[in-house]
C-alpha cells in the first residue's frame, strides 16, 4: 500500500485537483488577478439567464444531431467494407487513419481553404463543374453548421474505423464461411454476422461520440469564431469567451460544472437504457 501511496498521490493532485478547483471556482467571482469575492450561486444565476447560452445549447444540441446522422454510420460502413476487403486492406485501413494523424489547426486551415466562398474556392469549383453553386459554406448561418460537421467527420473517423476493424477481428471465420455457403450476400453477412458482434462496440462508440460532440471547440473557434451571426457558437466556446475574453472565470466554472452535470445525466441515462442491449 505503501508504494502505491505516491502514485495515488499524484493522481488525486493531477486527476482530481483541478475538479475541486474548478467547483470552488464555480461559486466565486474572480479574474485570477484581483481578490476572490465569494458570491454563492449568482454565477450559476447569471450564465442561466444569459441568453446567450441558449443559443450556444441550441446550436451544440445541432452539431451533435447531424454529428450522428452522418457522422456515427461512415465508420461503421466504413469498417465493414474495409473488412470484406481481400489484399490491400491494410493500404485502405491507413488512409483512412491519415486524417487523424493530421494535426487539428492544419486540418482546419486546409478546410478553411476548400470552404472558400468564391467562385473559385476548390468545392466550389468542382461543383460548379455540374452546374451548382457557388455556396457561401462557412459564411452562412444555415450552412456553417453542416460545413463544420462535414470536415469534424473526416477528421475523426479514423479513429472510431480503427475501434469497428479491431472489434471486427473477433468474429469467428467459420461464421463467415457458413454466411457464404449458405449464399448469403454482403448485405446480409452485415446484418447477421457483423452487426450482432459488434452491438456492444457501437453502443460505447455512440456515447462517446454523443460526449465528444457536446465538447465542441476547435472547429467554430478556429473556423467561425463562434459566427455568423451566432450560428456556430457552441457551450465550450462560450467558456472560453467567458474565461479569456470577458475575464469572468467564475461565470466560465459555472457554465463547466452545468456542462458537466448535464454530460453525467445523460452517460446514466444512456446506461440504463442500453445496459441490457449490449449482452442480449
Amino acid at each position: 500500500m505503501l508504494f502505491a501511496l505516491p502514485v495515488l498521490l499524484v493522481f488525486l493532485v493531477f486527476s482530481w485537483g483541478p475538479i475541486v478547483k474548478g467547483l470552488v471556482m464555480s461559486v466565486q467571482q474572480t479574474n485570477l488577478v484581483d481578490p476572490v469575492k465569494w458570491v454563492g450561486l449568482d454565477n450559476f444565476h447569471y450564465v442561466l439567464t444569459d441568453p446567450g447560452v441558449g443559443q450556444a445549447a441550441l446550436n451544440t444540441l445541432w452539431f451533435t444531431l447531424l454529428a450522428l446522422l452522418f457522422g456515427f454510420p461512415v465508420p461503421v460502413l466504413l469498417a465493414m467494407f474495409l473488412s470484406e476487403l481481400r489484399g490491400r486492406s491494410w493500404l485502405y485501413t491507413t488512409l483512412a487513419y491519415l486524417p487523424v494523424i493530421t494535426p487539428p489547426v492544419v486540418a482546419i486551415l486546409l478546410w478553411r481553404f476548400f470552404y472558400d466562398p468564391s467562385p473559385s474556392g476548390m468545392f466550389n469549383t468542382i461543383l460548379g463543374t455540374v452546374g451548382l453553386g457557388p455556396y457561401p459554406w462557412l459564411d452562412s448561418p444555415s450552412s456553417a453548421m453542416p460545413s463544420i460537421v462535414l470536415e469534424a467527420t473526416w477528421a475523426g473517423a479514423g479513429n472510431a474505423v480503427i475501434i469497428y476493424l479491431a472489434a471486427l477481428t473477433s468474429v469467428r471465420a467459420d461464421l463467415y464461411e457458413a454466411a457464404e455457403l449458405d449464399g448469403a450476400g454482403v448485405v446480409r453477412r452485415v446484418w447477421h454476422v457483423m452487426l450482432p458482434h459488434l452491438r456492444g462496440v457501437l453502443l460505447l462508440m455512440l456515447l462517446l461520440q454523443v460526449i465528444g460532440t457536446m465538447q465542441l471547440f476547435t472547429e467554430p473557434l478556429l473556423f467561425t469564431g463562434g459566427g455568423p451571426q451566432n450560428s456556430t457558437m457552441t457551450i465550450l466556446l462560450l467558456i472560453y469567451n467567458y474565461a479569456f475574453v470577458n475575464g469572468d472565470y467564475g461565470a466560465a466554472t459555472a457554465l463547466s460544472v452545468l456542462l458537466a452535470i448535464a454530460l453525467a445525466v445523460l452517460s446514466a441515462v444512456f446506461q440504463l437504457a442500453t445496459r441490457g442491449w449490449s449482452t442480449e
